[in-house]
């Protein structure tokens, strides 16, 4: 059995993947873009190693913040994992649907079309909006003009025909806008509290610049305020309105492209919440 645990930060997705592999003997495999990277944790809101109870976590510290881990490479080393542990039950859990399309469908990658378009009549503004569309799961600023381009000139598969290639069971987790939005901010204030300062600051003074930094919420913002371009007190509250808009596009991107079943969470009572995906799951195992 193969369930994926969707959904934006803050709502519970580490929790519940906690107690469903507790419950049905499986493991858990990380669907989070920046996750994989070492080092990024606090930031990333990654799980930490006493909370794992025990339970086997792959592709978490997959690879060096200084490398380009790809979603092609996340493919491979996903679907590796699927096969290695085919006789054993399997949680899938993160928020970067691209992830999850990547490794549970038919999902092709395409070399890059040969005829080019340097969109040179379109403003930045006009090219990021392309590319919102094109993919509302997409994290290029909207100022890296050359990467937006050729990001729009890659060709891809169409993702919404593509079909599935395992038998997966996915769970979306939700709650009223407003009380999202107060948990992400709470969240970013408590991540301040960890030590995100620092632990980005780390990186900055050893002169890292790798992709995964310059895209990564809570980072790139920590970055601009290092340089000098924005205060501390701006940068917190660009990360919160990053991370506020990025829920958002998470929001329209699994609406669009898998078939979702939504549970609202009960945070006054986890468990209520756990119980439901719990009867849900045993009822599509019938």
């Amino acid at each position: 059995m193969i369930v994926a645990i969707v959904g934006p930060t803050g709502v519970g997705k580490t929790k519940l993947s906690i107690e469903l592999a507790k419950k049905y003997n499986a493991i858990i495999i990380n669907a989070d873009a920046m996750q994989v990277y070492i080092g990024m944790d606090i930031g990333t809101a990654k799980i930490k190693e006493e909370e794992k109870e025990g339970i086997p976590h792959y592709l978490f510290d997959k690879s060096d913040v200084r490398d380009n881990y790809t979603v092609y490479d996340y493919q491979q080393d996903a679907r590796e994992l699927i096969e290695k542990f085919k006789d054993r039950n399997i949680i899938f859990v993160g928020g970067t649907g691209l992830y999850l399309k990547a490794a549970l469908y038919s999902y092709e990658f395409r070399k890059e079309d040969t005829t080019k378009n340097n969109y040179e009549d379109l403003t930045n503004d006009e090219i990021y909006a392309l590319a919102l569309k094109k993919d509302p799961n997409m994290n290029i600023h909207k100022n890296n003009r050359k990467r937006l381009v050729r990001f729009l000139n890659k060709e891809t598969e169409n993702t919404k025909k593509a079909e599935p290639l395992y038998p997966a069971i996915y769970i979306g987790l939700t709650c009223d806008r407003n009380v999202l939005y107060d948990r992400i901010n709470n969240r970013v204030d408590e991540m301040f509290k960890e030590g995100l300062v620092e632990e980005v600051k780390s990186f900055y003074d050893q002169n890292i610049n790798s992709k995964a930094i310059k895209t990564a919420i809570g980072y790139k913002e920590l970055y601009q305020y290092f340089e000098g371009s924005i205060s501390l007190e701006e940068a917190k509250d660009l990360i919160k309105k990053n991370s506020r808009h990025y829920a958002k596009r998470q929001y329209t991107w699994f609406n669009n492209q898998m078939d979702i079943t939504w549970f609202n969470v009960d945070f006054k009572n986890f468990n209520n919440t756990i119980k439901e995906v719990e009867k849900y799951i045993n009822e599509r195992r019938k």
